[in-house]
């Protein structure tokens, strides 16, 4: 049959066509294109949707990185900062780090820093795994997770400031912990490490920091099949094998997510060091806030590009333990 007859025929909406293997072939090519087309419409608008997120992540996030280390290579005196590249910055911070005796300052601080991290990572892992589990596999309604997850958000309600400050009254030495223990003849004298000591600063990091290792778990138990954990159960496991060998395995993209915000954000911070430590413990942060109000930029760059660089060390080492994006 003629080629130009075949095309006019399914133009007019003839499609009942001798079977001749042609009409195949062209309904086949039409399909292709016809599938072909919407892909190519769609991809415009997802470049087009990317761009104002792609704009605010370079505007917020790479140029003030870039202006950081940049200014982290400046030289300064006590008057201005002077733009002539100087590596004295760099070299203040481990000075005296070559040492093999005595541990230099910086190694110090940072060690200070990362004990604090970890034991709050321990701290706010175990509680947020605890309750996220809580609220997954022991509360039925989602009305009632609703409310139970809005309880826990109640102290974001109100500035980290008045969170921390809310400490004071409780656990100073004349506060409600002391004259209770002291009532009840537990202490015969005020507890003075309860308050400006190591253990205020992980209590407050705790307090202000477990929703965010809630969050991510409890979105992660969400997703996982109810089934598996009755076919656990079917098969004689224990409720603690059931959350060992089940639950955790499937809960680990949550896990690291957690880990990730409460490290990131434990490691540069500098206020809650500073209030509930009574300005006496040492951090990371705390160098760089103190450089920063003597308007010693340059050098707060460069501990802040250090700083950068040991988090995103730590971030990566976690991403290698599970790979997020095949997870998610």
């Amino acid at each position: 049959m003629n080629q130009a007859v075949l095309a006019g025929a399914w133009r007019t909406g003839k499609h009942r066509l001798p079977d001749d293997g042609y009409p195949a072939m062209a309904s086949i090519e039409l399909s292709n294109r016809a599938q072909a087309a919407p892909v190519r419409q769609r991809r415009a608008p997802a470049w087009l949707q990317a761009t104002p997120l792609t704009l605010t992540f370079l505007l917020f996030f790479i140029v003030p990185l870039v202006i950081t280390l940049i200014v982290s290579f400046w030289d300064y005196n006590e008057y201005q900062i002077i733009p002539a590249f100087t590596l004295k910055n760099y070299k203040a911070i481990f000075d005296g780090c070559s040492s093999m005796t005595d541990m230099c300052v910086t190694f110090k601080t940072y060690l200070s820093t990362l004990k604090f991290c970890a034991i709050v990572w321990a701290v706010t892992l175990v509680l947020g795994f605890s309750i996220a589990y809580f609220l997954a596999f022991h509360v039925r309604t989602t009305a009632m997770q609703t409310v139970l997850f809005l309880i826990c958000t109640i102290p974001f309600w109100t500035s980290n400031v008045i969170r921390m400050i809310s400490w004071i009254p409780l656990l100073g030495r004349n506060g409600l912990v002391n004259q209770a223990l002291l009532g009840a003849h537990v202490i015969d004298q005020p507890l003075e490490w309860l308050l400006y000591s190591n253990f205020s600063v992980v209590l407050a990091f705790v307090h202000l920091y477990t929703f965010f290792m809630i969050v991510p778990i409890f979105n992660a138990m969400m997703r996982i099949d109810r089934s598996l954990l009755e076919a656990a159960r079917d098969a004689g496991a224990s409720g603690w094998q059931v959350i060992r060998d089940v639950v955790l395995p499937l809960s680990k993209t949550g896990i690291v997510i957690g880990s990730i915000f409460v490290i990131t954000i434990v490691m540069g911070d500098f206020l809650t060091v500073g209030v509930m430590g009574g300005q006496q413990i040492a951090s990371v942060g705390k160098i760089i806030q103190v450089q920063t109000g003597y308007l010693q930029f340059p050098a707060a760059a460069a501990n802040a590009i250090i700083l950068l660089a040991v988090v995103l060390m730590i971030v990566w080492g976690l991403t290698r333990v599970v790979d997020i994006r095949k997870e998610l």
